[in-house]
């Protein structure tokens, strides 16, 4: 399945859409993420460890995504949107959502 951030797949004919599809993923930070990215804060650098829940919440949120817009017959979703928002007490709480646009096309 194709997922794509444009409206259109170049080469490619769209042929049917069959409605706006969504995934969520929310995934929670631990004590133990927040001490060692409290200490790249302070040193500097990269938080490997934010960077792989951050990864691993929007590979989840894509797979729903993708799993919804097979559910309808798509082979595609066009026009995909990544959005992320911390929630819960002390935003303790990471969630990601992706949307767009469940379609079919032809070569």
């Amino acid at each position: 399945m194709i997922l794509s951030t444009t409206p259109s797949i170049e080469g490619h004919i769209i042929t049917k859409y069959h409605g706006v599809v969504t995934g969520e993923a929310i995934i929670g930070a631990n004590l133990f993420k927040d001490i060692f990215a409290s200490i790249t804060d302070l040193v500097g650098g990269r938080s490997g460890t934010y960077e792989r829940v951050l990864r691993e919440a929007k590979d989840g949120a894509l797979k729903e995504l993708q799993y919804n817009a097979q559910s309808l017959g798509a082979n595609a979703v066009v026009g995909i949107d990544l959005d992320y928002e911390t929630i819960g007490h002390n935003a303790s709480m990471l969630m990601v959502t992706a949307s767009g646009t469940a379609v079919t096309y032809e070569k």
